[in-house]
């Protein structure tokens, strides 16, 4: 009885297979020969299974991002319950920031997707800021949440604050990245952030009306 392929398993060694090299030589060094040589499979079948160079890329992003969303829920689910927003998306910039070798390699391969599609259309064909848009909609959905339960100031626009965070969380990851501030520096100016972001509303000063009625 012939042995059954497990097809999503391969494809899994394959793209396991890129980010290993892409890790350790740069993703700009990656080619459909070393992924096959590193995942121990012939050229052919790595070509079977992915086309061409960009849609391994992707498909690694993808992975790669599915990764990065399951260590997010693991460290949700050790949080106190409710989960308030400002824990989710402390949760969120804990896991952003390039601290471990999981989160590190993240960091690395999306930057330099990104930096490869600035000149390879084939690269940019692909939709690889899905992932920062779906993203960008979450927290803007946390953010809007937080404003019903009057956590976060009703005058604040939740999309742009979104926007604000997710850029704040990529800069800084970059600067882990290259060496510019230790994770833990990084970590605190984003609680510093946050902290600011969720600080309860002013009360308004009264009108000159009211204050009037209130002295007579």
């Amino acid at each position: 009885m012939p042995k059954r392929v497990d097809h999503a398993q391969r494809r899994a060694h394959i793209i396991d297979a890129l980010v290993r090299v892409a890790a350790a030589e740069g993703l700009h060094a990656v080619t459909m020969r070393a992924v096959a040589a590193e995942a121990g499979m012939s050229l052919n079948l790595v070509q079977y299974y992915f086309e061409t160079k960009a849609h391994l890329l992707h498909a690694a992003l993808d992975r790669l991002e599915q990764q990065s969303h399951q260590r997010w829920s693991a460290r949700l689910a050790g949080l106190p319950r409710p989960v308030t927003a400002h824990a989710f998306i402390e949760a969120f910039l804990a896991e952003a920031l390039p601290t471990d070798e999981a989160s590190r390699t993240f960091h690395l391969v999306w930057t330099s997707y990104a930096v490869l599609a600035m000149t390879d259309p084939e690269l940019a064909a692909q939709p690889f800021v899905e992932g920062p848009d779906r993203l960008e909609r979450q927290l803007t959905a946390v953010l809007e949440q937080a404003q019903q339960e009057g956590t976060l100031d009703q005058q604040r626009d939740a999309a742009a604050e979104a926007v604000h965070l997710l850029s704040l969380s990529h800069g800084l990851g970059t600067s882990v990245l290259v060496g510019q501030r230790s994770a833990d520096a990084a970590m605190g100016i984003l609680r510093a952030h946050l902290d600011q972001l969720f600080q309860p509303p002013a009360c308004p000063l009264p009108s000159p009306d009211t204050a009037a009625g209130r002295a007579e």
